[in-house]
């Protein structure tokens, strides 16, 4: 079976769903919630907000370690998803990443002095460190602006309602825009 990855990312995990096509025939073939930063380390969720009050250096080698954490863990998780598939003998062919707009090319130093900023560099973060991941496990990566995403047409409306019913809940947003996203990703 053809497999394609949907992600929706939030600060320090993802909703993932796995929607597999065979024959003309779609089905979720696995759904969960993926963590982002290893536990023990809470900070690394939103790491630049744990910078806020340390001096430069600190705050600098903070929200390094949080970027490579976030990383580090996207690259284990996104491995142990695509093994797990190609075990049960699917061929995984792509994974979309529903990302935000994308952030102007601000320093370290610039997002920490404006705390939106902070918010909008930590909402880009799990996106990208997803599609890194991806890309690594040599996957075909499809960015999916989250915005522009119509989960209103009828047919992608009824067809992410239709696999939802499948698949039972929890079928929250977060699940229906993986799938969407899945879908995109599967064409």
């Amino acid at each position: 079976m053809r497999v394609a990855l949907g992600l929706k990312a939030h600060s320090g995990w993802a909703a993932l769903v796995c929607i597999g096509a065979a024959h003309e025939r779609l089905q979720v073939i696995d759904r969960r919630r993926i963590e982002l930063v290893d536990a023990g380390e809470a900070w690394a969720k939103m790491p630049y907000h744990a910078a806020e009050k340390l001096n430069g250096v600190e705050a600098l080698s903070l929200v390094k370690r949080g970027v490579e954490s976030a990383h580090r863990v996207a690259a284990r998780e996104m491995r142990d998803v695509v093994a797990h598939l190609r075990e049960g003998k699917h061929a995984v062919v792509a994974c979309a990443v529903l990302t935000p707009e994308p952030m102007p090319t601000w320093s370290i130093e610039q997002i920490l002095a404006v705390h939106f900023r902070m918010h909008k560099a930590e909402g880009v973060l799990f996106p990208d460190a997803l599609g890194r991941a991806a890309e690594a496990c040599g996957l075909k990566l499809i960015s999916v602006a989250e915005k522009r995403l119509d989960m209103s047409s009828d047919p992608l409306a009824r067809t992410v309602a239709a696999l939802g019913k499948s698949a039972g809940p929890p079928w929250a947003r977060d699940q229906k825009l993986a799938t969407a996203a899945a879908l995109i990703a599967l064409e």
